[in-house]
């Protein structure tokens, strides 16, 4: 079994990442600042907890000094929030991933990489494909891109092993739903739940190719477990494009009286994504997709039954 270290692990996805590595008998040490991840994420028995930002270098090389994995989700995430703040969004995203980077150049620790789709940009051809060009139209997104510039430069000048996931829309139990950033889904549903309306930017045709997280977890764990290498970034998502007012018509079924406010489009928000996984499927043959409609409803229930447990955490806000 492997000393893996999670950073960003009191979050939705390291979260549920700390959950699967642990049912496998890996030793896990979480390295969170709990500005947007929550403390109830955290496990003391089965994993070792660093209350740390990830622009501390110093505190941060001690924690993961003897990490032989490092899967580096940690991040100041949200396109809104880095519009109110670019600079806080650059210094974790970037300079962030710059510090694990430095910790695993003299450690040797493999790096798993989680980048976002938003890093596309305004290239609004479809479906991606990792060979496109990018244009970010957001901090976030440069903050992402940058950070994924500094993981193919330290894989190449100094022989870091990296994997680069680009991320698109992930979703599903353990995200928060509550806070003014909080991804579209959760924050859908939880107001569903409240029997607020749910407010849509733009007329609701906006695409997005939306992952499970169970799907997200099956390839991180295969790429780990076989030790999966990419000298670029591989797309995360398997290509199905699902427009907001479709996902409308799905939460239909849940909450039947739900009611829909639409506002003007929304600064920096993409209009279509759509991911082209060929790359995905040829590096991660086994991994099968859950159907969003099967995963969204997934996601209702547990937001139903345990919502209020990641609903209280620490304000979001700049």
């Amino acid at each position: 079994m492997a000393h893996v270290a999670v950073t960003g692990g009191a979050g939705f996805i390291g979260s549920n990442l700390v959950s699967a590595l642990a049912k496998k008998g890996h030793h896990i040490t979480i390295v969170d600042d709990l500005s947007t991840g929550l403390a109830s994420n955290v496990d003391p028995n089965i994993a070792e907890f660093h209350h740390i930002s990830l622009v501390d270098p110093i505190p941060l090389a001690l924690a993961l000094e003897n990490a032989e994995v490092i899967f580096h989700l940690g991040a100041r995430g949200s396109v809104p929030r880095s519009l109110k703040n670019p600079v806080a969004t650059h210094e974790v995203n970037a300079t962030g991933t710059l510090n694990v980077l430095e910790i695993a150049r003299r450690t040797g620790a493999h790096v798993f990489f989680s980048s976002s789709s938003s890093v596309y940009g305004r290239n609004g051809a479809l479906p991606k494909d990792e060979r496109m060009w990018m244009a970010p139209m957001t901090p976030y997104a440069a903050s992402k891109l940058s950070a994924e510039s500094y993981m193919q430069a330290y894989g190449s000048a100094y022989e870091v092993p990296i994997t680069l996931l680009r991320f698109f829309n992930v979703f599903g139990p353990r995200q928060r739903p509550d806070h003014e950033y909080a991804a579209v889904i959760p924050k859908w549903i939880w107001k569903a739940m409240q029997g607020e309306p749910i407010e849509v930017y733009g007329d609701g045709s906006q695409s997005r190719d939306f992952t499970y997280i169970q799907t997200v977890l099956s390839v991180c764990l295969d790429a780990m477990e076989r030790k999966v290498t990419h000298e670029g970034a591989i797309n995360l998502a398997f290509g199905n494009r699902i427009t907001l007012i479709e996902t409308i018509d799905m939460l239909r079924k849940h909450f039947p009286d739900l009611r829909v406010n639409f506002l003007p489009v929304r600064a920096g928000d993409v209009k279509e994504s759509q991911n082209n996984p060929v790359l995905l499927k040829e590096l991660f043959p086994t991994v099968i997709p859950t159907d969003f409609e099967i995963a969204l409803g997934e996601t209702v229930d547990w937001l139903k039954e345990y919502g209020q447990s990641v609903a209280n955490g620490p304000s979001v806000s700049d």
